[in-house]
């Protein structure tokens, strides 16, 4: 019994130590670190961590997580890349943030599944899934969560792309530049289109051009519509006008969205007769089965 504790107990030894580590109060600066900004270009100079810190933990654990996680993620067929998915959910970690992230949720649940089987006794073969299941399932809750939010954003900008395409129409239209539409709407729009234009413009302004920029966002946000979109702004410098083809973009982009609304409102009226179906036939079968016992009962007396 003693001997099943040695590996949660290091484990909680080691992560109070790093918890520990970070707090001023238990870890006294040394003397060079209080004396180093007063020296002349101390305030440049970073800071060492110590042997045993959260800085040195992260370095080395770090660059061995994201490979591990790379690996897990694509042998459960998960296609897109993990910088693609942090980045169209604009998610503040960073590829080893994240994935130091679950890792550490992996090991808390090692560690919890094995004090919860020692102290339930949990029979060997159920003791040994549920010890092994426990950090897999913690790290696919994470990497299904962050693939929820990249779809989810996909699917806003799906939602906004008709009044995104009718605004940008309004303003050719108008009189109006590409470069100054997409700023106008980036700086008065509001949304996940609004959002990305912002970068889109931040993109032009460090040196690409409209299109180009464009088609960096619309390769990261991976929507169909958008790269048709896209592909009709492209004609810009040669087209004199694009009103009227943006317009019937908006259309064929708002009319997707109604076939995709028409086909949900039919799954869900098609999953409303469910429990309506299992509510007949379950009190249906008991019913026959009583005939039917009856009968049996019967030929078998005779």
């Amino acid at each position: 019994m003693n001997r099943w504790l040695v590996v949660p107990g290091a484990l909680m030894w080691v992560g109070l130590t790093l918890i520990l580590a970070e707090r001023r109060w238990f870890r006294r600066p040394s003397l060079t670190d209080r004396i180093r900004p007063y020296t002349p270009g101390g305030l440049s100079t970073v800071r060492r961590s110590g042997v045993l810190s959260v800085g040195s933990f992260r370095d080395v654990i770090g660059p061995l997580a994201a490979s591990v996680g790379n690996r897990v993620s694509r042998s459960f067929g998960v296609a897109d890349s993990i910088e693609t998915r942090l980045e169209r959910a604009r998610s503040p970690l960073t590829v080893q943030g994240f994935r130091m992230r679950q890792i550490g949720s992996s090991v808390v649940a090692f560690a919890v599944a094995s004090v919860a089987s020692l102290i339930l006794t949990v029979p060997g073969p159920i003791a040994l899934i549920f010890i092994a299941g426990s950090p897999l399932l913690a790290f696919l809750a994470l990497e299904q969560s962050l693939d929820h939010a990249s779809k989810q954003r996909q699917r806003r900008i799906f939602l906004e792309l008709p009044v995104l395409s009718e605004q940008l129409g309004m303003l050719l239209s108008s009189g109006f530049s590409l470069g100054a539409s997409l700023q106008r709407i980036a700086i008065r729009g509001t949304g996940a289109c609004a959002d990305d234009l912002k970068k889109v413009c931040g993109r032009m302004r460090q040196g690409l051009s409209e299109i180009d920029a464009l088609r960096e966002w619309s390769k990261l946000t991976d929507v169909e519509a958008l790269d048709r979109l896209v592909a009709v702004l492209a004609l810009n410098s040669e087209a004199g006008d694009l009103g009227t083809l943006i317009s019937e973009e908006a259309r064929a982009i708002r009319r997707d969205a109604q076939r995709e609304l028409m086909a949900t409102i039919d799954k869900r009226s098609q999953q409303v007769w469910i429990p309506v179906t299992v509510a007949t036939l379950v009190p249906g079968v008991i019913f026959l089965s009583v005939p039917f016992v009856a009968a049996i009962q019967l030929f078998t007396n005779n």
